[in-house]
């Protein structure tokens, strides 16, 4: 009976060892990602005020690409939550 609950035991250490270097590493890719994804929010606030200065004229085709820029990132926010919430 002890040496049953002892592989219990090393079982349950190892898969728990397992997960948290699951939960490592997908920290570490969405900390990636999320890295990546700053760059496009800067360049999406950098559009924004040009967008919503009154003094710059702003052309249909400038804000369609800050838009496609924004949704871009909305998913990459999206991924990043679900691999978080794992």
């Amino acid at each position: 009976m002890k040496e049953e609950f002892n592989k219990l035991i090393e079982k349950l250490k190892s898969e728990r060892d397992e997960i948290n270097l699951k939960i490592h590493l997908a920290s570490m890719d969405a900390k990636t990602e999320f890295e990546e994804a700053e760059k496009k929010w800067l360049q999406v606030k950098a559009k924004a005020a040009e967008i919503t200065d009154d003094a710059v004229g702003t052309s249909e085709e400038l804000i369609a690409k800050a838009k496609v820029v924004g949704e871009e990132l909305k998913e990459t926010y999206n991924r990043i939550a679900n691999r978080l919430s794992k």
